[in-house]
């Protein structure tokens, strides 16, 4: 398609006019070029492009009054902005009008290349999958996404609209909602699909060592690096990198990866080598990422680069109307695991269900499902067949913990942690929370108890 695809680029600066039409021409590419906003315009209702490169500022109408022209007109253009120095807020005010990406000048011939690349590949196929997507967010499904209520619903449509971009985006949402697989749904309906999906678990990383798993380290940089080793940005250069639990990446770090990802490079620790990187970047959070910006546990500036498109996950308790749909999607999945025919679950186990909060949110209800399949002796799963804190529902001791008289403080802290992760379906991070501690200081506890974490 690339000899079909039309360009327009937006630029007053006309001396460079001649060389932006001989490298779009060298790249296989038919390029037009606009002298101001109102000429560019003009020219998308004649030329009719596929993509606009437009800069930020420009005489009669700049990039930012363009873009708002074009998504008033409803027309659908892919476009990359050039912002110059100082111009970062512009430029993250037009991602959120629609475009694609934003080039920092002067413009890197070849990232900007590998742009355009994956943007005409996106065109070739956006046409068949934008009817698919519209005919499964209708059923509510997308992938291995699905909910018919409301709040999915809305949750589908914002992967189905900004899963072609390259923006960055934020998923907000209790632990166990489901924000990895939202992330990885957006990884696999992008243009992005065939690289690498890498996600990292920043609250499960020692400090020390968080550096390193992100920008690698090259040998002999630091006591027992035995060999150079590739971190997580390259491993994911090409395609898409998660950055889960952002918040618990301390801010001095936070810093190195804002610049990273804005100069789309960066230096293995202990190197001296710039590698280039094409990655786009996406951030989970399980609590309120703007009031973890106010407590000073997210720098604003790295997440006003992140949080170009919000997606907040609704916890299951808000969306009980998809308890039947994911209950059938888990039998089924761990009854053909285990080898057992399950036909379903009887009325009261449904009942038992539905009444529950739901602490863990969809990671509770699976594993409590997935055991209820291990010790079900009959098709049907009935109550005596669910956890003790389900089948004692009702009953005056829910929700107490006994001490007995003579324990230790450990004992008891103990005791609280293990019946806590037992109420959250082993749901470490929300555990944490209901405990009233850091993630951190959770980890740091079970491995004080002998305890897996």
């Amino acid at each position: 398609m690339a000899l079909e695809t039309r360009i327009l680029v937006a630029e007053d600066e006309v001396s460079t006019h001649q060389e932006w039409r001989e490298s779009l021409e060298a790249w296989g590419y038919k390029g037009e070029v606009a002298q101001d906003g109102e000429n560019a315009l003009e020219l998308i209702n004649s030329f009719h492009p596929h993509i606009l490169i437009a800069d930020l500022k420009m005489p009669r109408k700049n990039g930012l009054e363009l873009l708002r022209d074009v998504r008033e007109l409803g027309i659908y253009l892919p476009a990359i902005m050039i912002s110059g120095h100082g111009e970062i807020p512009d430029a993250v005010q037009a991602i959120k009008l629609g475009a694609l990406d934003y080039l920092r000048k002067p413009v890197d011939p070849t990232h900007l290349r590998q742009i355009l690349k994956n943007l005409v590949e996106n065109l070739q196929i956006r046409s068949e999958n934008q009817s698919l997507r519209r005919r499964l967010i209708s059923v509510g499904e997308m992938g291995a996404l699905f909910g018919q209520s409301l709040p999915m619903r809305r949750v589908l449509a914002a992967v189905e609209q900004l899963a072609e971009s390259a923006a960055s985006v934020v998923i907000t949402g209790e632990s166990g909602t489901g924000k990895e697989l939202v992330a990885r749904t957006i990884h696999e309906m992008s243009p992005r699909r065939t690289g690498a999906y890498v996600p990292i678990n920043c609250a499960a990383i020692p400090e020390t060592l968080m550096e390193s798993e992100l920008f690698g380290h090259e040998r002999g940089s630091f006591t027992g690096a035995d060999r150079r080793r590739e971190g997580c940005f390259e491993l994911a250069n090409g395609g898409t990198l998660l950055l889960d639990e952002i918040t618990e990446m301390k801010p001095e770090l936070q810093a190195k990866l804002l610049r990273v990802i804005e100069e789309q490079k960066l230096r293995r620790v202990g190197g001296t080598v710039e590698i280039p990187l094409d990655v786009r970047v996406l951030a989970a959070c399980n609590r309120d990422i703007e009031q973890a910006v106010r407590d000073g546990k997210l720098r604003s500036d790295l997440f006003y680069r992140l949080n170009v498109f919000n997606i907040q996950l609704p916890p299951l308790r808000e969306r009980r109307d998809d308890l039947p749909q994911l209950l059938q999607m888990f039998l089924t999945q761990y009854a053909r695991q285990n080898h057992k025919e399950i036909d379903g679950v009887d009325d009261e186990v449904m009942e038992i269900l539905r009444a529950h909060p739901w602490p863990g949110n969809v990671r509770q209800l699976r594993n409590i499902i997935e055991r209820a399949i291990i010790v079900c002796e009959n098709r049907i799963i009935r109550k005596h067949d669910l956890p003790q804190d389900f089948r004692a529902v009702g009953s005056d001791n829910e929700g107490f913990v006994k001490i007995q008289l003579g324990s230790t403080l450990d004992d008891v802290e103990k005791e609280m942690i293990t019946r806590t992760l037992d109420f959250t379906g082993g749901n470490k991070t929300r555990a944490a929370e209901v405990l009233g501690i850091s993630a951190k200081t959770l980890y740091n506890k079970l491995e004080r108890f002998g305890q897996p974490t």
